[in-house]
């Protein structure tokens, strides 16, 4: 039995205490992958391109033809890019889904859509769509509450599934494809230092982990690929119980995820513990009752001042605190 006792992080050097979590059983552990445990995927600069290029670039029915796909990939991180910039901070941990839809419904808002796309908006749609856009960049994900006309939804939905395949084609061919081949050569190049010693541990004492992703899954590459390139075991009773992850079509959040989950197997979330670097998956654990890690680098002020604001338990820069053996325990 896994047991956290968090009195042992006194003298912790590289594990800051937000929020005690006293003494508890964990069962289950949550991880993000991207930015938590992997560093394969470089997404920020790429998806602020894919964010702002749909913003801008007027959707047309050719916004995602190979040429300009060859285009994207050769301006990926050469420019800042003010607001799909600051996006990428404040959407971490969000499906790839909602931030796709961010930068349609930004267009759809700034005008830069094809003449005659969907019926024009009235006032009232137009606040709306932009009620949306403040709610995403918030963290939100779902607003059925809100009315939309159809032939907006419809637009919204073909280009929102178009601009994710684009962004992950050029996500693949600007780091993802290169960097995977080389993790197999050199896993600890693309590590969070002590993850994988963390993870390890994890699974000794008798958690069983998770990963969760924004990312799409696929059966015989993808993210499989990528953390098998990493060196992590996959499937019931191994190091990694299962990846679970989004499609291209469907929003799949991460805090409905990790609901189902608990829910699902009869987990009391009171014994799981979720570690990410993302605002979804840190505020879905504290709404839960997990207990919550955040892993954030030193130059992260702004992921760490939403964390902290949320209530995460513990941050750490990575997981090579000899600590984290003594905090999480067998017993």
């Amino acid at each position: 039995m896994a047991v956290l006792d968090d009195s042992v992080l006194s003298g912790a050097v590289n594990v800051e205490v937000n929020r005690p979590a006293g003494r508890r059983i964990i069962t289950h552990a949550i991880h993000d992958v991207d930015g938590t445990h992997s560093l394969i995927r470089d997404w920020p600069p790429v998806m602020s391109l894919s964010v702002h290029w749909a913003m801008t670039g007027g959707l047309e029915d050719d916004f995602d033809s190979p040429a300009n796909l060859a285009a994207l990939i050769d301006r990926v991180g050469a420019e800042p890019l003010g607001e799909t910039d600051q996006f990428c901070i404040e959407s971490a941990g969000l499906s790839a889904i909602t931030q796709m839809e961010y930068g349609i419904r930004r267009a759809v808002a700034l005008g830069n859509v094809p003449q005659g796309a969907f019926s024009p908006l009235t006032g009232e749609q137009q606040r709306g769509n932009a009620e949306i856009v403040r709610r995403i960049w918030n963290g939100r994900e779902r607003f059925d509450d809100i009315a939309q006309p159809a032939d907006l939804l419809a637009f919204i939905e073909e280009r929102t599934g178009r601009l994710f395949r684009l962004y992950e084609a050029v996500l693949n061919r600007a780091c993802r494809d290169r960097n995977t081949a080389l993790a197999r050569e050199d896993p600890g190049r693309f590590l969070v230092p002590g993850a994988m010693a963390f993870m390890t541990h994890l699974h000794r004492v008798g958690c069983v982990n998770v990963f969760v992703t924004g990312a799409v899954i696929h059966a015989d590459g993808g993210m499989y690929e990528e953390v098998g390139a990493l060196g992590y075991e996959i499937g019931p009773g191994r190091m990694v119980e299962a990846i679970v992850g989004s499609s291209w079509d469907r929003k799949l959040p991460k805090d409905e995820v990790m609901r189902d989950f608990c829910r699902e197997r009869d987990v009391d979330p009171a014994n799981v513990l979720a570690v990410g670097d993302g605002r979804t998956e840190i505020k879905a654990g504290v709404d839960m009752g997990c207990v919550t890690m955040s892993r954030l680098p030193p130059d992260a002020a702004r992921q760490r001042e939403l964390h902290v604001a949320f209530g995460t338990n513990y941050i750490v820069p990575d997981f090579t605190d000899p600590v984290l053996k003594e905090l999480i325990r067998e017993e």
